[in-house]
């Protein structure tokens, strides 16, 4: 089985609200951290938050004061709450898994397992 789990996508309007979850399916998520990324059409790959091994958040500015990431350890689960998503947040988006990540930039560079791709739409 893959390690990790990813779903919640779709399609929604502007303005609207959705929640995606990470499922650590084999993992011991105390040893990692788990960020999410997205890439849209035409565009490079970006970092948008993460969740430390410490349980600190973090956030790119581009979704801080709209998104929250959680977790919840009896499920083995990540969350991202998406409130107030534009247009511009039409994107594949990805889960993530950082052995020991706790800082911004190690959740960025340091992944060693993906999630698969789910499409998130928003329509104008």
């Amino acid at each position: 089985e893959a390690p990790l789990v990813a779903s919640g996508g779709g399609l929604v309007q502007a303005g609207g609200s959705l929640r995606l979850s990470c499922a650590a399916v084999d993992l011991t998520l105390d040893n990692y951290a788990i960020g999410w990324f997205r890439q849209a059409p035409g565009k490079e790959r970006e970092g948008i938050s993460c969740i430390t091994v410490e349980g600190s958040t973090l956030y790119a500015d581009s979704v801080k004061g709209r998104f929250t990431i959680s977790s919840d350890a009896a499920k083995k689960t990540v969350y991202l709450q998406m409130n107030r998503l534009e247009p511009e947040d039409t994107a594949t988006y990805y889960c993530a898994a950082i052995w020991s990540g706790d800082t911004w930039y190690e959740c960025l560079v340091g992944v060693d397992y993906w999630g698969k791709g789910i499409l998130v739409t928003v329509s104008s």
